[in-house]
């Protein structure tokens, strides 16, 4: 594995992390989807389903994550595998926010708001 990482923060995209690995790609997806080769480095109580949201075939695979602390925020995981021109694969992992993070949560009855008065 190369020990350089890149990592892009890409606004609404999440984070991106790049890593080059001496691993040829079909070794690569077999680590990170067989669970019991993936609980190795990402436990299953890392995850909100250790069922995946989604793969395509044998290139990108998405996981659901919760956060250990209040609120316990979820959001998706995905890891996308290219071939490099090293014989190994590119390892590209983009964790991405829920599209309205927070948004769910209404407002408290007793947030001491201004009291908005129309006349009649």
């Amino acid at each position: 594995m190369n020990d350089s990482a890149t990592e892009t923060p890409t606004g609404d995209a999440g984070l991106v992390l790049e890593y080059d690995l001496d691993a040829p790609p079909a070794q690569v997806w077999r680590a990170i989807s067989i669970p019991a080769f993936r609980e190795q480095w990402l436990p299953e109580g890392a995850l909100a389903d250790a069922v995946p949201v989604s793969t395509s075939g044998e290139e990108e695979i998405r996981y659901r994550v919760r956060e250990e602390e209040p609120p316990f925020l979820e959001s998706v995981v995905t890891f996308r595998i290219l071939p490099n021109e090293n014989g190994g694969s590119t390892l590209r992992i983009i964790h991405a926010p829920p599209d309205a993070r927070g948004a769910s949560i209404a407002p408290a009855a007793n947030d001491d708001a201004p009291v908005l008065m129309r006349a009649a």
